[in-house]
């Protein structure tokens, strides 16, 4: 199984959030890749089953400008085959609590397999942690499940 998890971090909170995930699937027994935006290849999209973006989301719900790379890739290219998620932190005291997960999920959802999203408060807490470990095993039964199709 090849994933790669995607993203970008401001303050760290997205960060933190997306080690977690990477761990868990490590518990898993699944290899993951983890770039930051600035690291990853656009050319490479379709050379993994499953992208997590991971994103923090800016001023009025925006996706981070350095995003929108990632975000206009999936939007031009031949993405069909390829199972995505998307995960970010926010502040719900602002009125458009992680926009940017938001827009990426419209997008992905009609040109990719979107199998999940998934926002947190701020930063992940114990709280959080049994609903990121949901977001990792919908992520890889959407995998197995295009896999049989």
């Amino acid at each position: 199984m090849k994933i790669a998890i995607v993203y970008s971090s401001k303050t760290g909170n997205t960060e933190e959030l997306v080690y977690l995930i990477q761990e868990l699937f490590i518990r898993k027994n699944v290899v993951v890749k983890l770039f930051r935006i600035e690291q990853f290849q656009m050319n490479e999209l379709n050379n993994y089953e499953a992208i997590v973006i991971g994103t923090y989301t800016w001023g009025n719900g925006n996706i981070p400008h350095e995003m929108m790379g990632i975000f206009r890739a999936f939007e031009t290219q031949d993405m069909k085959n390829i199972v995505t998620a998307v995960v970010g932190t926010g502040d719900s005291g602002y009125p458009n609590f992680c926009g940017a997960v938001d827009e990426f999920k419209s997008m992905l959802y009609y040109h990719t397999h979107l199998a999940v999203t998934l926002k947190i408060e701020v930063s992940p807490q114990k709280k959080d942690l049994s609903r990121c470990i949901r977001f990792v095993e919908i992520v890889l039964e959407r995998i197995l499940l295009y896999r049989a199709i």
